[in-house]
């Protein structure tokens, strides 16, 4: 199931590719109109990213209601595996070969929208904008551009867990975990302080998504950037090196992962973690005392908006059955279809008005339910904090620009200048390339 931001695999082909086409006058600008009036009629290619497996009948059954509609047109569906597909998106581009409507998520949108390949939806089909959540619509903006470059699908987030047991032995409200960014550090702070260091709140450092959630300008309105080493950012870093000379981070957050993050959480060594459904049927196996209290809420934010991950479906721009193709993606990301899609597998429907169904609002007890309720909450108002211009090379730099500013090895500043440097050297010269 495709649900987190881009496969393990590589996308520098993508964008070396689609930008490439760019440069050879096969974008945007090649002839391809931006128009999908017209009849719907004709065949359209239809790709997914590792859908077929799990949900094949979904799909089947959801074409065969497309068809029946629009008995002019059909749908040819075709699904890639997870590994490798931003380099089959990749050869396709190249090749003039790309499907009519292709899943993908912001950051694989990117240079196929810049490159003219991405259909601009805010132009051939802005009338259906207000059907989707406002944050989701706008995820597939792309920085320096006009427009919009696909529908926006399904959307998934990560609540918080909290260990109630240890907040209340910290003297803190059990019931009133942090929900800002302040209220974390100082709560961070008095546990550390209560427990002699014993217990930490938290088991990792600050990522770009944290920074975008504390308020920080990642990077410049045109995307030719990245600005987060701007003093707020400064003061989060400051944070969390105070948080970690405290102890109320944990000795081993500068190496940790998300699964060894989740073993401290587990072993009641750390009281904050991100997790899922799947986790607290784990703990109520592995770690009864745990579970038993177990608090969920938002991750925490200054911004009022938790995190949104998201896939959506693109058109492109080169179809010869525009008409059919827009009305394709957007049967497939209706209100309807979504809810549908959602009731099958653990994900959000990104339609306006959906989170609101008792499905994602009704108590049955199950631990499933207890987390959908708690992220479909979230959702509402969530926006997609990481730039679509990051690569995971960026990403390297900046956690190592954080290690060495929470051990004091250099100033935050200091740390954030370099890696906002480095950050943009690689954005100029494409090195740093998914």
């Amino acid at each position: 199931m495709r649900i987190s931001r881009r496969a393990a695999a590589s996308a520098a082909a993508l964008v070396t590719s689609a930008l490439a086409l760019t440069a050879c006058g096969a974008s945007g600008d090649s002839g391809a109109s931006d128009s999908a009036t017209g009849k719907v009629e004709g065949r359209v290619t239809f790709q997914t990213w590792n859908l077929k497996a799990n949900f094949k009948d979904y799909f089947e059954g959801l074409i065969a209601d497309f068809e029946k509609k629009y008995p002019d047109a059909e749908v040819s569906w075709v699904d890639q595996p997870a590994e490798g597909y931003p380099d089959k998106l990749s050869a396709d581009a190249a090749g003039g070969t790309l499907p009519d409507v292709v899943n993908v998520s912001p950051d694989l949108a990117y240079p196929l929208a810049k490159a003219g390949i991405a259909l601009d939806l805010h132009k051939a089909a802005g009338k259906y904008k207000d059907e989707y959540l406002a944050g989701a619509w706008k995820s597939y903006e792309m920085p320096g551009m006009a427009g919009v470059y696909a529908f926006p699908w399904y959307l998934n987030t990560g609540p918080m867990f909290y260990n109630k047991a240890l907040f209340k032995k910290a003297g803190l409200d059990p019931e009133k975990p942090p929900t800002t960014y302040g209220k974390l550090f100082a709560d961070a702070l008095t546990m550390a302080k209560k427990s002699d260091g014993k217990i930490a709140m938290l088991a990792s450092t600050p990522s770009i998504e944290d920074f975008g959630r504390y308020g920080v300008r990642l990077m410049n309105a045109q995307g030719t950037a990245f600005t987060f080493n701007e003093p707020k950012g400064v003061e989060l870093l400051g944070h969390y090196r105070e948080l970690y000379k405290a102890g109320a981070l944990d000795s081993q957050a500068l190496t940790a992962v998300a699964e060894s993050a989740g073993r401290k959480f587990q072993q009641q060594s750390v009281a904050m973690n991100p997790g899922s459904a799947l986790d607290l049927g784990n703990f109520k196996r592995e770690a009864p005392s745990l579970y038993k209290n177990i608090g969920i809420t938002d991750t925490v934010n200054n911004t009022g908006k938790a995190n949104m991950y998201v896939q959506g479906l693109m058109v492109n721009a080169q179809s010869k059955v525009k008409p059919a193709a827009v009305a394709f993606a957007h049967f497939v990301t209706d209100r309807k279809n979504q809810m549908d899609f959602a009731k099958r597998v653990a994900i959000f429907p990104s339609t306006e008005g959906s989170l609101g169904d008792p499905y994602f609002t009704k108590e049955d007890g199950t631990d499933a339910t207890r987390v959908r309720i708690a992220s479909a909450t979230s959702l509402g108002s969530a926006v997609n904090y990481t730039p679509v211009l990051i690569s995971d090379q960026m990403k390297t730099v900046l956690r190592n620009a954080v290690a060495k500013a929470v051990q004091g090895k250099e100033s935050p500043k200091a740390a954030l200048d370099g890696a906002v440097d480095e950050c943009n050297r690689l954005l100029t010269t494409g090195a740093g390339a998914r």
